[in-house]
């Protein structure tokens, strides 16, 4: 396994801390993978070196931090004449160009200094590469990516789905097609290093909503498990299609590869009975879906779902010694008609009711942490939902929807997360609003997030709202799936569309970007997000070197956002959430 020279930056990302991040609201406290201080050390254009790290929810409000340098066969430089308090980033322009250097910090609280982080290195020079560097074993690309600590040291691994191809499992031309291949899930280090491949084999057919993984620290040891679809040999009928056949929910050791226990997935009986059709069933039942969620306020369960346009099907399960412990089962089957065909392309893990326990989104219906169904709107299905403090002025959470199928009124509206009230809608007739939409907090001049979606068959039909249903613009910004991510000083999220990252109605801000956007994340360093592409043959962290105007929690200590890049593995991508402002608010 080769390990690029920038990529050797990420080798030592901080000191290990972080017990419990927050308590859930019934006093027990929520588990949270252990996190270290994520420490960076970017090379900047003129031998500057630019250095950031996490600050932990277990971090004393007060708590500063001095930046230390190392050269070889000297002693450690500070860097700093005070403790730095008022951001977790540090630019560092003293360092000799062409010689190897050493930075890392120390956290300080009441006058005392704390533990060193591990030293990370760079070279400053007068140019730099704007991203850090996985090479994958061959020349492929990858579909998805899991982001989670497989080894218990602290620090982000990478679980991929490869290649990056993908077969719709709906009938009509242009859809469906004979899998020209099998995916493999494979395993790196945060360094780089390989850990294990697993081919899935023909009994997954190569795409995305027959094959969902997650990868999470379900058992609380530390250490992340990959939990995914799959099946045996090789079931295919004559045209190419898996009809048949034993399909499992597989628990696999994440530093390993190697399986800990099965079960079987929801099955396909009941969906032929649903419509009548087999084409028609195939494509129902071939929608399967994981989401991690925190159902009793304290430990990670799983939740495993089949079906999204008529009858839907929901298990949860937990992860313990080894085996999994079922807990309850819902589908739709027995209840009112408004709970069928509400699902969507991405299930989310929030606490909507406030009880300090998450409730599993489905789509336009909310499932309790009992099981039982909680609210249905009765919309249909989403192309897109979103959940978070999307307005911060009013109480609660949030959920804006991007409604697919037709309708006179609300296709596109934002509803009380914790009673399905629509709060707003779009008041005018759609045929089909498409693809992933935006909902970010991107214009300084307007409270809360904006919300975005368009018509996939009307390119002139576009709409941009804040978070109150006023229209902003009707104007394109960059297809139907913009993405967004954390990028500049300020706290509203830079555009980010093909190649460019750039403020809105604003200028692009390096650097391009290149290769298929995998996630956007926390994933190191302070609270900015990085950009992970898939180029040939490469994982890409794109990382951003601007300093910060102030310090924030690293967000991946945010149960909403930390859920929504789980489920990043699976499914079509939205940016993640947050359960509140962070315009107006910090920790």
């Amino acid at each position: 396994m080769r390990l690029t020279t920038v990529f050797a930056l990420f080798l030592m990302l901080g000191s290990c801390c972080m017990a419990a991040e927050q308590a859930a609201s019934n006093g027990e406290p929520r588990s949270r993978e252990r996190l270290d201080r994520g420490v960076i050390a970017r090379t900047m254009a003129g031998g500057k070196v630019y250095v950031g790290w996490r600050l932990l929810a277990s971090d004393p409000a007060d708590v500063g931090f001095n930046v230390y340098r190392r050269t070889a066969g000297q002693q450690p430089v500070k860097l700093n004449e005070k403790p730095i308090r008022q951001t977790t980033d540090f630019v560092d322009s003293s360092a000799k160009k062409g010689t190897e250097h050493g930075w890392f910090v120390r956290p300080v609280v009441s006058g005392e200094e704390g533990s060193q982080s591990p030293e990370t290195r760079a070279t400053p020079g007068d140019e730099a590469l704007p991203y850090l560097s996985i090479k994958l074993e061959g020349d492929h690309t990858f579909q998805k990516v899991g982001i989670a600590d497989l080894d218990g040291d602290g620090r982000y691994d990478f679980v991929l789905k490869q290649p990056d191809a993908n077969v719709d499992p709906y009938s009509a031309p242009g859809y469906w097609k004979r899998s020209p291949g099998t995916y493999k899930i494979e395993a790196y280090r945060h360094d780089g290093k390989s850990l294990w491949r697993l081919d899935l084999g023909w009994s997954i057919e190569q795409g995305i909503w027959y094959s969902p993984y997650v990868v999470y620290d379900l058992d609380g040891d530390g250490k992340a498990e990959v939990a995914l679809k799959t099946g045996e040999g090789d079931p295919r009928d004559t045209d190419g299609r898996v009809q048949s056949g034993p399909e499992r929910l597989t628990i696999l050791d994440g530093l390993s590869g190697k399986p800990i226990t099965r079960v079987d997935w929801p099955s396909r009986d009941g969906f032929r009975e649903a419509v009548k059709d087999d084409l028609a069933a195939y494509n129902y039942y071939c929608r399967n879906q994981l989401c991690v969620a925190y159902l009793d306020g304290k430990t990670p369960s799983l939740l495993v779902e089949r079906g999204t346009y008529n009858l839907m099907k929901l298990v949860a399960y937990q992860l313990r010694n080894g085996q999994l412990r079922e807990l309850w089962r819902w589908d739709n089957s027995k209840e009112p008609r408004k709970y069928w065909g509400q699902g969507a392309h991405w299930m989310h893990a929030a606490d909507v009711d406030g009880d300090g326990r998450d409730e599993v989104l489905l789509g336009s219906s909310v499932i309790d942490d009992d099981g039982k169904a909680l609210w249905s709107t009765g919309l249909g299905h989403p192309d897109h939902f979103y959940v978070g403090d999307i307005d911060p002025g009013r109480p609660g959470l949030e959920i804006y929807y991007g409604i697919e199928p037709g309708r006179k009124e609300n296709t596109m509206c934002l509803v009380d997360a914790k009673t399905g009230e629509i709060l707003w809608g779009h008041d005018q007739p759609t045929q089909h609003v498409h693809s992933s939409g935006l909902c970010s907090d991107i214009d300084p001049a307007h409270p809360g997030s904006e919300c975005y979606s368009g018509e996939r068959d009307f390119k002139d039909k576009r709409w941009l709202r804040d978070c109150k249903g006023r229209v902003l613009s009707t104007e394109d910004l960059g297809g139907l799936s913009p993405r967004s991510a954390y990028w500049d000083a300020d706290p509203q999220r830079e555009l980010v569309t093909g190649r460019r990252i750039s403020k809105y109605k604003g200028p692009e801000m390096p650097p391009r970007i290149e290769g298929s956007i995998a996630a956007v994340a926390d994933v190191l360093g302070d609270w900015r997000e990085e950009i992970i592409t898939s180029v040939p043959g490469e994982l890409r962290i794109y990382t951003t070197t601007i300093p910060a105007a102030d310090r924030r929690v690293c967000l991946m200590q945010d149960p909403i956002y930390r859920m929504d890049v789980v489920c990043a593995a699976m499914g079509y991508f939205q940016v993640p959430m947050t359960s509140y402002d962070l315009a107006t608010r910090k920790r």
